[in-house]
């Protein structure tokens, strides 16, 4: 079992360049531009979540809200980044499909059962009794 393992890991990327070498005989330039820009978008993918951690791991603690899954979600967010930046085809599928995943956290559960605000912004609400 582990040699089958071992074999995928080092077949990985032998067929990676593979793949690139074949769209780039077929494309030409196109496919390196195509891999500048989504290594652009890695980059910035991994620079906002890191900007970004902080607020939503503070957004999290202050509702009561259970930080494993704002952790887990940056860390995917993270790896999917690392996955854009290296160059290859079927690394980049792999963050696509690790973006894909929905993640709801429990803040947007707590949001999901509030009370709307109301259509009309001419409403006061208050409390009132009844004098006879």
């Amino acid at each position: 079992m582990r040699l089958i393992f071992l074999l995928g890991i080092l077949a990985f990327p032998v067929v990676e360049i593979w793949i690139l070498i074949n769209l780039i005989q077929q494309y030409g330039s196109i496919v390196v531009l195509y891999l500048l820009v989504v290594a652009v978008l890695g980059i910035k993918l991994i620079r906002d979540e890191k900007s970004l951690f902080s607020v939503r791991m503070m957004q999290t603690l202050s509702q009561g809200a259970n930080p494993f899954k704002t952790i887990f979600g940056s860390a995917r967010n993270i790896i999917a980044g690392i996955l854009l930046v290296i160059p290859g085809i079927m690394t980049d599928l792999i963050a696509a499909v690790l973006l894909l995943i929905p993640i709801s956290s429990d803040a947007q559960q707590k949001e999901a059962y509030q009370t709307k605000p109301a259509a009309n912004d001419d409403v006061i609400e208050g409390e009132f009794h009844r004098e006879e």
